[in-house]
């Protein structure tokens, strides 16, 4: 399963929340920072690998997670997909566990389980009764240590990546140029390619490459663990030690990547493909959760698309009528700096030239004109509220402490909110001069075959019927 890590575990829930839960939450908002992290219990053993553990017993449930610290960005040119490709394959067994025995045996003990990949990071889970969770202990490192690669399972395996690719990306238009404009966006950095990786890379793949993919990343060193739900630690941790703990550590792989330079001029794509409606889609080149103007970068994102309050949603949906729908999106929690987003769809009858004018007049307004005060605390209390509420499940609490620990550790979860509440409208209007502006951008433009956009006329296009080299 493929995994956006610029959509964040909570964000989902935002514009549900906002409309219906703040004045729950402007009634509990002093609190709710604390408590998540300071009943956490982190343990690394010997072998380096680390063990983060949530008690909650609201349930006699559990969820286990081993993350691992590959994505993509770990992968190199010609090689792209490795990270993807081997979370299929860790699903074809080991000496003791058959070629799709696994996700059988978690069923038969009542549980769920499933995998995901992302440019940052490769991660498995299993939720299920408290009282089974040795089950998904024993078959998780059994496998990290154990997992038999079969020239057989490659080559069937590697025919499904690929029709997945087809599926997911070549015959889904926005999807297309989504990958496109960020592999025009970065030139140096490993997030330039697609997590699933590039077609031809995929035909040049070999079961000897997949091997040393799995042995140079998959270690106790490289790994942490994230158990959450209705457990006592001081009874779990020793049978996870008896598990994980003969297993070698393994040499820590270097995760530095060479990062592009700043960014001086506007990229433009256009793409011409079988389409219903045009696409517009731009990036924009911001910091991590390392550096502050993350945070305000963060409420700027709710302030142009939390909800129906938004200024996208009022001004280019409800108002103007030149969108269907427009987004914004930040990467607070990527490994390297990525991108700020911002797409819509025009509205039929209107094209991406007079919509992107009206984007660039919003970013251009929040460069020029300060946040009103009641608008900057609206934002804040929908991504307060959207934090919190987010939290109601145990995965997620154990996902929203793993994708913390990848970036900077699990203990950075404690400075969201805080940062949140500090963002000033001063901020806002700064980190938007700074960052959103058009030499800083990378712009991808849909035109449906057989249509005509103003935006298209004189354009170069990059559009390779599906492919792209590396």
């Amino acid at each position: 399963m493929l995994f956006r890590p610029c959509l964040s575990v909570f964000r989902f829930f935002r514009n549900f929340i906002a409309s219906q839960l703040l004045i729950f939450l402007v009634l509990i908002a002093p609190g709710v920072s604390a408590g998540l992290t300071d009943q956490v219990a982190e343990t690394v053993l010997p072998n380096g690998l680390k063990i983060i553990l949530l008690e909650n017993h609201k349930a006699p449930l559990v969820t286990f997670q081993v993350w691992y610290r590959v994505g993509s960005r770990n992968e190199t040119p010609g090689k792209t997909g490795l990270s993807h490709m081997l979370e299929h394959m860790m699903f074809k067994g080991t000496k003791k566990v058959g070629p799709e025995m696994f996700s059988r045996i978690i069923q038969e003990n009542g549980g769920n389980n499933n995998a995901f990949t992302s440019h940052d990071y490769t991660a498995y889970y299993e939720n299920l009764r408290s009282d089974r969770v040795q089950v998904a202990m024993d078959l998780e490192a059994d496998r990290m240590r154990n997992l038999v690669l079969r020239g057989t399972d490659f080559r069937t395996e590697r025919m499904v990546v690929m029709e997945e690719r087809r599926q997911r990306t070549e015959d889904n238009p926005q999807a297309y140029l989504w990958e496109r404009m960020e592999a025009a966006a970065f030139k140096v950095s490993p997030y330039q390619w697609p997590i699933i990786g590039w077609m031809e890379d995929m035909e040049r793949w070999t079961l000897s490459d997949l091997k040393s993919y799995y042995k140079t990343y998959y270690s106790p060193a490289n790994a942490f663990l994230v158990v959450v739900g209705d457990f006592k630690k001081e009874e779990l941790l020793p049978r996870i030690r008896k598990a994980f703990g003969s297993h070698p550590g393994g040499a820590k792989p270097d995760q530095r990547r060479e990062q592009d330079s700043p960014r001086k001029e506007e990229q433009r794509i256009v793409v011409r493909k079988e389409a219903q409606l045009p696409f517009l889609v731009k990036g924009y080149h911001v910091p991590n959760l390392h550096d502050q103007d993350s945070y305000a970068l963060e409420v700027t994102e709710a302030i142009l698309s939390g909800g129906k309050s938004s200024r996208f949603y009022k001004n280019l949906v409800r108002e103007k009528r030149l969108a269907l729908e427009a987004a914004a999106d930040n990467s607070l929690l990527s490994y390297d700096p990525r991108l700020f987003y911002i797409s819509a769809v025009p509205m039929p009858g209107r094209d991406t030239a007079e919509l992107e004018r009206a984007l660039d007049g919003e970013m251009a307004r929040l460069r020029t004109e300060p946040v009103k005060e009641e608008e900057l605390q609206r934002a804040k209390n929908q991504i307060e509220a959207a934090f919190v509420f987010g939290q109601d499940s145990l995965f997620s609490q154990a996902a929203l402490l793993a994708r913390h620990e990848i970036v900077g550790g699990w203990k950075k979860l404690d400075d969201y909110l805080p940062s949140i509440r500090n963002v000033t409208a001063g901020d806002i209007q700064r980190v938007a001069g700074r960052y959103l502006v058009r030499e800083n951008s990378t712009v991808g433009i849909l035109i449906p075959e057989g249509s005509k956009d103003s935006r298209g006329q004189g354009v170069k296009e990059k559009h390779e019927d599906g492919k792209m080299g590396r």
